[in-house]
């Protein structure tokens, strides 16, 4: 989730900072995405962002404090640790939720763990309110194995507290070599929870998809890379079939890159339609549409939504609903609406900045407020615990 060397945008021989549109992190690391499709070049928004901001930032009180420490602090000093938490405390002073410094360890581990492969306990991550949450267990993932549920808060982690702290500083703690144990304590309906949960290698593919009859299932666990080939591949086999129903699953994604997400929701939505706009202090500063021609235009569509679907995950859900071309079933989403730009810095971390926020076709920005869905039907724990899916059961019913 940080870069500041920039990749191309689409052959076009300008250079931008990565676009985040999802907002959630693996206990193992990061998953969290950056769209190559870009609002204004990085040196665009830089020139936004300095319009509104002092021509010089004094130092000179950060100078004085260190000396003072230097001097009067009795104990090491670790000045790499002091300058990543000036750093830190610097950035957080903003007070977006979103908007954070990534040090070098948690830039490398960002540019692994988008591939979807990790070592951890695998789960989604988020904030609320003062708390770092579980926003799902990645099915069949080792968090998911010891208990952990979705909206569990994480009080405690190796038996220090957990409060106050980022979702970035969580993953660190949490994370670690596989065959190693974490401890968690959590609260789940107000109860004290403690889990210990052995570390396991984590690999979540990006698309999965099959056949039941007439109906096609696509399931998208993250927007990355391969995303927008995969879910192309399994529409072309489901046209080659003559499949007219699909279930596209996007519960528990917690999102990705900007790009996947407007080529997915292409694959239903005809060139030229509107997937959504990005704005920046109430002004639109980018509308993304379709660019291609679609697969499974027409084709009856249910998307299945719960708690964990996020950002991305909402821009295709938001897109598809808005131009008529899915129904919407499940659980309220997440409620992500906000873009941010990753750039890489000089030491080899990352500053990742709230720079816009999307909106769905229709003009409706989701952030902290998710997408109702059209059709609600709920999966409980004991639904989970016992193999059963109502959700994905009411939508085959809805498909008949």
């Amino acid at each position: 989730m940080q870069q500041e060397p920039v990749k191309n945008l689409r052959g076009s021989g300008k250079k931008v900072g990565k676009f985040l549109v999802a907002v959630i992190i693996f206990a193992a690391g990061w998953l969290v995405g950056n769209g190559r499709i870009s609002l204004n070049t990085a040196s665009d928004v830089a020139e936004q962002v300095a319009l509104n901001a002092p021509a010089n930032l004094s130092t000179d009180g950060l100078q004085e404090i260190y000396d003072k420490l230097k001097a009067n602090y009795d104990g090491d000093i670790d000045t790499e640790k002091l300058l990543d938490g000036l750093k830190k405390g610097a950035v957080a002073a903003v007070g977006d939720t979103y908007t954070e410094y990534l040090s070098p360890d948690e830039t490398k581990e960002f540019n692994s763990d988008l591939n979807g492969t990790f070592e951890g306990i695998g789960a989604e991550l988020s904030k609320k309110d003062n708390f770092v949450v579980i926003v799902a267990p990645i099915k069949g993932a080792p968090a998911e194995k010891a208990g952990v549920q979705p909206q569990d808060i994480i009080v405690e982690i190796d038996g220090e507290p957990a409060a106050d702290i980022t979702v970035s500083e969580a993953v660190k703690r949490i994370r670690g070599e596989k065959g190693t144990t974490v401890k968690l304590k959590l609260i789940r309906d107000g109860e004290a929870v403690d889990v210990s949960i052995v570390r396991d290698t984590i690999d979540i593919p990006s698309v999965e998809w099959s056949i039941d009859g007439d109906i096609g299932t696509i399931i998208i666990s993250r927007f990355g890379d391969d995303t927008v080939s995969l879910t192309q591949k399994a529409a072309k086999e489901f046209a080659s079939k003559n499949i007219k129903k699909v279930i596209l699953d996007l519960r528990g994604d917690p999102g990705g890159l900007l790009d996947a997400a407007v080529g997915v929701a292409n694959v239903w939505l005809p060139e030229g339609t509107t997937i959504l706009e990005e704005k920046r202090g109430g002004e639109t500063v980018k509308t993304f549409t379709a660019p291609n021609s679609p697969i499974l235009e027409g084709v009856k569509t249910v998307v299945l939504i719960n708690e964990g679907s996020a950002s991305a995950s909402e821009i295709v859900a938001g897109a598809l609903r808005d131009n008529k071309a899915a129904t919407l079933m499940g659980e309220k989403s997440f409620g992500k609406g906000s873009v941010q730009q990753l750039l890489d810095l000089k030491n080899g971390g990352s500053l990742k900045v709230t720079i816009a926020r999307w909106y769905t076709p229709a003009g409706k920005n989701i952030d902290k407020e998710g997408l109702e869905p059209d059709q609600k039907v709920e999966r409980t724990v004991d639904d989970i615990k016992a193999g059963r899916d109502p959700q994905l059961d009411a939508a085959k019913a809805a498909l008949k």
